[in-house]
Parts: structure tokens; C-alpha cells; sequence
């Protein structure tokens, strides 16, 4: 034999092997997840928005995992949501069967109270979000005596409530309070959403900042509420038009510069998150496995169905998000941290 065939053979040998490892990697990802479950750790108490979009990414997401795994919603409320995200670097898992979704609200927090929130989110492996959070205020009419912005500037002692310090509720209120001059008190310590909106219906608040997604829509069709004002400057379709932006409420640069840090998490939304330390194949199932579920036919029409927004963003997306956000001046910085009280 030649020496030309003998290295020809050679390469040829060296191709096969090296396919043959691809290949066994590949196997290895589809027996990894096959018979294995996959959890979604939800910061806050079953019926909100958050938990709402975890089960429904989960109905879904399995179909575009190799193996197919069993998917379940483990609910972990706690400081906001804060303990979820700090559950990821303190017990749980980090083979790529656990993932959780928070209120980015926490974001804005680690940058102007770190020491409240002592979490760089930069430090955890990002599968995307599934949709911006358009949230808006709102008032209870049975209770509040409220039917336009300038009543609502008006009244004294309404209350409002969240489910603790650093959410994106507790930050709405903040903001209607410090920067548009409205007079409202925060009741803190509801477990989630769906409690605050049982605690409207009793009369026990008199009205909430939330996501737009988790306002029932009898609320809306039996004039139930009244819209005040939104704070994303994205006006959905099903939204009055009369319903302010509250950006264009400002007239001071300051305010508004303060303003869109502090709403900063919204346009994250509803986020996903894994630990670092999963291997970087696994999370490279996983953002697959993300991004083609969240363009599936029968994960949108189920989306749709329940009148959830879907406007997502990857991995690469959020984190250069995240990233900018971390390079705030230190002036708005404070200007925040000071709206917060924190």
C-alpha cells in the first residue's frame, strides 16, 4: 500500500472516530433526560403570572428536550421570590433538572441594595424570557371611589399591596408614590398575585400594580376597575387607549432616567434561569429546547387561548440587557435606591 492510500485511510479513520464521538455525545444528552424530571422552581405562590407562565411553558417544553422528560411547577415563595434564585446556588441540583423563574424586580434591587439582595444575575446561566411584562395600576371602583387619574392623585390613604420588598409591585407603588405624587400605603406580605386579588375583592385593598397578564378579564369587561395607568411604554392592543404611560407623566429628566431603572425589570418579564455550575451541553439543550418551544404552533395557540402574552427574548438578548443595566450612572443609581427607600 502507497504511503498516499495509508494516510488517506488514516483520515479517514480519524473522520469516523471523531463522528462517532458526536454522536455518542448526542446519545448521551438523550439519555441523560430520558426518565428524569425536569423542575420549574416558581418564587412565588400557585395562581399568579409568574406561576401562570411556568405551567405553561411546562406543558410544553418537554417535546423539544432529547428524552422527553416529565416536567412539574414546584412553587418556593420567599423574600420576593429571592429565595428561589438563591436556592439554585445553595441545594439545588445543577445537572440541568432544575430551573427558576422570579420577579426581575430583584434585578434593580442587586444594583441599588446589594446588600439586600446580594445576587449577581449575571452569575447564572440564562435561558430567556418568555415575554415582556406589561404592567399596569389600577383601582377596585366597589371600594376606592376612584374613576380617573387626577381622583386617584386626589385620594388619601388607599391601599395598595405587594408581596414584599424589591418586587415589581412594591417598586410600581413606589414610583406612584415618589414620582407621580400619588398617596397610597403598601400592605406587604401577600404570598402572591392571586392572594392580592382575593384581598380586592373582600375590600380589604383598594386596588394593585401588576401584570397586565394576571388582571382577570371579568374585572375589566364588568367595569369592575379602573385602569390608571401602564408602565410599559408598549401599548397591547386590548389596552384603553386613555390609559397613560407613566414615563410621559414626567417632565423632570431625572425622573424619567430614575424611572426607567426602576421598570427596568419589566422589560425582562417573565425570566428563566438555571445554576451556573449545569454543564454547558445541558444548558445548551436547554436554551434550544426554550427558544423552539416558545415558537411552537401549540405553545402559542395555548398562550392564546389564555390570553398570555408571548414577546420573548433569549438568552444572548437578556444578558446584554442585564449587562447594560449594571453600567447604570451611579447618580441614577441612588436617585433609585433612594425612591425605594432602601
Amino acid at each position: 500500500m502507497s504511503l498516499f492510500a495509508k494516510r488517506l485511510l488514516g483520515r479517514l479513520a480519524f473522520i469516523a472516530c471523531a463522528a462517532a464521538l458526536l454522536a455518542s455525545a448526542a446519545q448521551a444528552q438523550d439519555n441523560f433526560y430520558s426518565g428524569k424530571t425536569l423542575r420549574i422552581i416558581v418564587g412565588f405562590s400557585p395562581g399568579g403570572g409568574y406561576d401562570l407562565y411556568a405551567r405553561l411553558l411546562a406543558r410544553h417544553i418537554n417535546r423539544h428536550i432529547p428524552g422527553n422528560p416529565s416536567v412539574v411547577v414546584q412553587n418556593m415563595p420567599g423574600s420576593a421570590s429571592l429565595k428561589s434564585v438563591q436556592y439554585l446556588d445553595a441545594g439545588a441540583p445543577t445537572d440541568g433538572t432544575v430551573i427558576t423563574t422570579f420577579n426581575p424586580g430583584l434585578i434593580t434591587q442587586s444594583i441599588t441594595s446589594p446588600d439586600r439582595v446580594p445576587v449577581k444575575f449575571l452569575n447564572h446561566a440564562w435561558l430567556g424570557s418568555i415575554s415582556e411584562d406589561f404592567r399596569v395600576c389600577y383601582t377596585w371602583n366597589a371600594t376606592s371611589g376612584v374613576k380617573t387619574w387626577p381622583d386617584f392623585l386626589k385620594k388619601d390613604n388607599l391601599q395598595f399591596g405587594n408581596t414584599g420588598v424589591g418586587t415589581s409591585a412594591y417598586i410600581d407603588n413606589r414610583i406612584l408614590s415618589e414620582l407621580l405624587g400619588a398617596k397610597i400605603n403598601q400592605v406587604q406580605g401577600y404570598p402572591g398575585s392571586a392572594d392580592k386579588r382575593l384581598a380586592i375583592e373582600r375590600g380589604e385593598l383598594h386596588g394593585d400594580c401588576g401584570s397586565w397578564s394576571s388582571v382577570p378579564e371579568d374585572w375589566i369587561k364588568d367595569n369592575k376597575i379602573t385602569l390608571l395607568v401602564r408602565f410599559s411604554r408598549t401599548r397591547l392592543p386590548a389596552m384603553p387607549a386613555a390609559m397613560a404611560y407613566a414615563g410621559d407623566l414626567l417632565n423632570d429628566e431625572k425622573k424619567k432616567e430614575t424611572f426607567n431603572l426602576l421598570t427596568a425589570g419589566a422589560l425582562i418579564g417573565r425570566p428563566f434561569i438555571a445554576p451556573k455550575a449545569v454543564p454547558a451541553d445541558r444548558i445548551a439543550v436547554l436554551r434550544a429546547a426554550f427558544d423552539a418551544t416558545l415558537k411552537d404552533p401549540e405553545f402559542l395557540a395555548d398562550a392564546e387561548k389564555q390570553k398570555m402574552t408571548v414577546i420573548p427574548m433569549n438568552a444572548k438578548e437578556v444578558e446584554a440587557a442585564i449587562a447594560r443595566l449594571y453600567q447604570t450612572p451611579a447618580d441614577v443609581v441612588a436617585a433609585a435606591k433612594n425612591i425605594t427607600g432602601q
